[in-house]
């Protein structure tokens, strides 16, 4: 079963963004964090002073795809994070290195000072975020997860096609016509012209990324096989899924609400595979409802 969510509209006054732990600096200028050698730490940005909510971005895109999200987040009193998952955005992998980004996320958030947060996460993000859950659930204090469908789920004709649609003009040697196809299959039609166009130019930066530098090798996931990793899970969750997103999404997100024990699914109207993209005000919303019912006792 599904719920509805109507848009909530609202006005905000736009805050500051950082990057990291340093001083307030405008969105353009955001800098990526220096790296140690243990650890990748992600670039991020972020704004707001409160409890820590760490934004994870879809696979197709990058941190930018928050930037609407911060300040309307920094204003209602939360500390919105969003960071670049390795291979995406200006978070380049080493060569060699094996992808391990719910390592990453906890080495960036102890690089950040954060000890107990709650993750939202669209598609890629809404797997990283599980990910992270089982490797430390004693630091997660809640789970949003928009537009989740496990990697064993076979795939919709519908999604087999938008894959293959993407593969077959990268493999023509057509980046603008994969990005094309890109677009067309993670947004919405009612998706305004800006929406596509940051999706677009985000999709274009992944895929010359990985036609430079190939897929990395992904390390072994703390998931394990089938559900049993997500039903050890005890974090409060919410599970969303964009309304005119692939039925891949429904399903995968409706099974991921029952292990998780999360109730129904939320659909959030108007929006696609990348919903929080496509409706900032009423993902945000839903959000913030979201991290201010979450009981005392689960905070700490």
């Amino acid at each position: 079963m599904t719920v509805s969510l109507s848009d909530a509209a609202g006005t905000f006054e736009i805050a500051g963004t950082r990057s990291h732990s340093e001083p307030a600096l405008p969105m353009s200028l955001s800098r990526p964090v220096p790296r140690k050698m243990s650890a990748m730490l992600l670039p991020s940005d972020e704004a707001g002073r409160g409890r820590p909510v760490v934004l994870l971005h879809a696979r197709p895109t990058d941190r930018t795809m928050w930037r609407a999200h911060l300040p309307l987040l920094a204003e209602a009193g939360v500390r919105a994070i969003a960071l670049d998952l390795p291979g995406h955005g200006a978070a380049s992998l080493p060569e060699g290195r094996e992808a391990a980004p719910w390592a990453d996320v906890l080495d960036t958030l102890d690089h950040l000072g954060v000890d107990h947060f709650t993750l939202a996460g669209n598609s890629l993000g809404a797997l990283v975020a599980l990910q992270v859950a089982v490797t430390a659930p004693e630091r997660v204090e809640g789970l949003v997860l928009v537009g989740y469908r496990p990697h064993e789920q076979p795939a919709s004709p519908r999604l087999q096609a938008a894959w293959d649609a993407e593969r077959a003009a990268l493999a023509a040697g057509d980046l603008e016509a994969a990005v094309t196809a890109g677009v067309r299959a993670w947004t919405s039609p009612d998706a305004t012209g800006d929406i596509r166009e940051h999706a677009a130019r985000m999709l274009r930066d992944q895929l010359t990324g990985q036609l430079a530098h190939g897929e990395p090798s992904p390390a072994a996931d703390p998931l394990g096989e089938g559900a049993a990793g997500t039903r050890t899970l005890k974090a409060p969750a919410l599970v969303g899924v964009g309304e005119h997103d692939m039925p891949d999404f429904f399903e995968g997100g409706e099974k991921l609400a029952r292990d998780l024990d999360a109730g129904e699914i939320v659909v959030i109207p108007g929006a696609g595979h990348l919903a929080p993209l496509e409706q900032p005000t009423a993902f945000c919303a839903l959000l913030l409802n979201f991290v201010h019912r979450i009981p005392e006792p689960s905070r700490r």
